[in-house]
């Protein structure tokens, strides 16, 4: 393979990784050579060796065969580290078969799972409680009353976590169940292939002896006529042998767009649950976790306080996100010998602080909430305080305070010249209903996500 190949490839994963994982993660890697199917690549330290490898490797291995190039195993070393002849490199991924030889018995397998992904450091919040504990639910192994369960959200916000989760700790409790897990487009693929090699019984056999089945973005195969035929006559063997599948999507089935209806009516029918958007406790808690675990990684780099504060209320769009940033400010204060502190965050994350920033305004939230509560803006802002105007404008100056940057005394004056000391009244208030009543809750997270889209 010439870098010119590598470079292709290279940009061709920009749209799978998304364009700051690329330029911090993929744009960095220098191809070095291939030989007898291991693609070997230059990296700038382990630690980016490792995190490639767990995060990223098996979609370049995918992309690279899409190239047509034959790779069996990626392999990094680090450029400060070079590896001797036969001595092992600091990170290497292994492709899994495409589909094992009729006969062998083999099980299907989509991959090694990201070790770093189990319950223990999954961080539970009131945006991803229920997903929870289904999740734990089945992983427990036994008869469960809903199948499939089927997982839904934006990017970033757990649902390939939990996936992980569940294989993980039904492989180590109950090693003598076959758990599948793969992503939607590793199915197809692997469809494509026994299609092309003429090995389709092979793959229906492989694909119907499995005891747990989990797809991951189930969304890809939306479209696709033959991957989505073969997929529910999949699905219709297993629930009908009684086994388990687990699905995860962006979206709800209904939202789907190009899914077949009798696809969208089957995930329907068992348990389908949301993971919200997270709210500022949740990524306070998340940073909180990598903050412990970096203290391993990182010795001796010390965190100022109110950083991770900072970090929690600034970036709020995914866990992802939050994450990158937090490994990208460790790296560097590593590398440069100093402490963490705000004016080091500011400075080290200014494009993801930009890209974060909340362009949400006052006047739009005054919009939405009306049109939620079906009340006239003027009403909104006005000076009425029956219940049916004061609890809606509570409930809109609560989101101001929590999607804008405004100050509390510009919120007031955006509601009819009110004094701040109302403003922070109504937005106590609102956060003592939310967490007694769940209509109010409801309408918070509805009001967020369609602001937020």
């Amino acid at each position: 393979m010439t870098n010119e190949k590598w470079d292709e490839v290279r940009e061709g994963l920009r749209t799978y990784v998304g364009a700051n994982n690329y330029r911090s993660w993929i744009e960095p890697l220098e191809f070095s050579n291939l030989s007898r199917g291991v693609a070997t690549f230059t990296v700038p330290t382990p630690f980016f060796g490792n995190f490639v490898s767990q995060n990223f490797g098996d979609q370049i291995l995918y992309q690279l065969s899409q190239s047509g190039e034959s790779v069996d195993r990626l392999s990094f070393v680090a450029a400060n580290r070079p590896a001797a002849p036969g001595a092992p490199a600091t990170a290497t991924v292994k492709a899994a078969p495409a589909a094992p030889p009729a006969g062998s018995g083999d099980p299907v397998d989509g991959g090694q799972l990201d070790s770093r992904f189990t319950f223990d450091t999954f961080v539970v919040g009131k945006p991803n409680e229920l997903a929870h504990a289904a999740a734990r639910k089945v992983a427990e192994g036994g008869p469960v009353t809903f199948n499939p369960l089927f997982m839904y959200g934006g990017v970033g916000l757990g649902k390939t976590h939990l996936m992980h989760a569940i294989a993980s700790e039904l492989r180590s409790k109950r090693p003598h169940l076959n758990v599948v897990y793969l992503s939607a487009e590793q199915f197809m693929y692997r469809f494509i292939t026994a299609l092309r090699e003429r090995k389709m019984i092979d793959f229906k056999q492989m694909f119907r002896s499995v005891d747990v089945l989990m797809v991951d973005d189930v969304q890809f195969i939306a479209g696709k006529d033959s991957t989505q035929e073969e997929f529910f006559h999949t699905f219709n063997a297993l629930v009908d042998a009684g086994k388990q599948i687990v699905i995860s999507a962006d979206r709800a089935p209904g939202e789907i767009k190009d899914l077949e209806d009798r696809i969208r009516s089957r995930m329907q029918c068992g348990l389908v649950v949301d993971l919200h958007p997270t709210d500022y406790e949740l990524r306070l808690g998340i940073l909180q976790a990598k903050v412990e675990q970096f203290a391993a990684t990182y010795p001796g780099v010390e965190v100022h306080s109110g950083v991770i504060e900072f970090l929690a209320h600034r970036i709020s769009t995914n866990v992802r996100v939050l994450e990158g940033a937090l490994t990208r400010l460790f790296a560097f204060a590593s590398l440069v010998g100093r402490e963490v502190s705000l004016d080091l965050t500011q400075d080290c994350l200014a494009d993801v602080l930009r890209a974060s920033d909340r362009k949400i305004t006052i006047e739009e939230i005054q919009r939405r909430v009306s049109e939620h509560y079906n009340i006239r803006l003027s009403d909104l802002i006005g000076p009425k305080r029956t219940r049916n105007f004061a609890r809606p404008r509570q409930v809109a100056m609560w989101l101001s305070k929590h999607m804008t940057n405004r100050s509390l005394p510009e919120i007031g004056r955006r509601f009819g010249k009110r004094d701040h000391t109302t403003v922070m009244h109504g937005v106590r208030k609102i956060e003592e209903l939310r967490a007694t009543d769940s209509q109010i809750a409801d309408d918070l997270e509805m009001l967020r996500r369609t602001l937020e889209a």
